[in-house]
């Protein structure tokens, strides 16, 4: 969407990467604060439940496509495992390091495919958010099936979060899509 946005007003490439360097880097930051407050408000339980870094990932990948969205989907828990290392509290833990980035790398690159659908019609971030969801999901279901003789996680653990996440899916299934919605609407105000 935001390509679209850059294309539209005819932006040079170099600032067009700078701005979406700078989205990505706010995307990221996001990605690491978010889960801190809710784990500060409701626990390591609420992670589980909320999936509080899902949220900047998926809007990361509506707002900057695949490639950028990508990008963002690997680098947020790796960022935030690096930052909250230093505290001796990593987040998300080493274990599920590996599977999380994986994940979200699906979540982000496959919202972010919509991303050019989304600019035309805002609607089109919902079915863009659930199949990222439910790709993403089943990413980390996989990849714990294929290494659980060499991993902690399990398939039977990973499914055990996965129903506990739900609700926080849910939540997000709505709550991304309007966002984008009214970001779009921000963005393209000034169409003629």
């Amino acid at each position: 969407m935001i390509e679209s946005v850059l294309v539209r007003n005819h932006v040079r490439r170099g600032v067009g990467i700078t701005v979406k360097a700078l989205i990505s880097a706010g995307i990221i930051a996001l990605a690491v604060i978010l889960p801190q407050l809710v784990h500060l408000a409701a626990g390591a339980q609420g992670g589980v439940e909320w999936l509080p870094m899902y949220l900047p990932v998926l809007l990361g990948g509506c707002l900057l496509g695949w490639k950028w969205g990508l990008g963002v989907g690997i680098l947020s828990p790796v960022v935030s495992f690096a930052l909250t290392s230093i505290g001796g509290n990593a987040m998300p833990a080493a274990a599920r390091l590996p599977y999380m980035a994986a994940e979200l790398a699906v979540f982000a690159a496959v919202s972010g495919l919509f991303s050019g659908k989304i600019a035309e019609n805002g609607w089109m971030a919902f079915p863009a958010v659930l199949l990222a969801q439910v790709a993403g999901r089943l990413t980390f279901l996989a990849l714990a099936a294929i290494f659980q003789s060499v991993s902690p996680l399990s398939a039977a653990v990973v499914w055990t979060q996965i129903r506990t996440g739900l609700l926080g899916m849910v939540v997000q299934a709505v709550a991304v899509p309007l966002i984008v919605m009214g970001l779009r609407l921000l963005l393209i105000r000034d169409r003629g």
